[in-house]
């Protein structure tokens, strides 16, 4: 299951990683920076059709940034 605050806060730490603002991340994406303020506050998800826009901005696999879950792990 996909938690949103726990996806916003991936975002957002992915984000500040980066170096990027919020504003960089709403340019780049096409979206406003309010936005991006609610993905990261988890009031709201990005669309579907930004995943993997998003996830190649924050140079992260798409199952990583919905889950926190890496999709290399091998499970024993």
């Amino acid at each position: 299951m996909i938690h949103p605050e726990e996806l916003g806060s991936r975002i957002a730490s992915r984000r500040r990683a980066r170096g990027l603002t919020q504003g960089q991340v709403a340019v780049h994406m096409g979206v406003s920076p309010q936005a991006v303020s609610k993905w990261e506050r988890g009031l709201a998800c990005p669309d579907l059709v930004f995943l993997d826009d998003l996830a190649d901005l924050l140079d992260i696999g798409i199952e990583e940034l919905l889950t926190g879950r890496s999709a290399y792990l091998v499970s024993a």
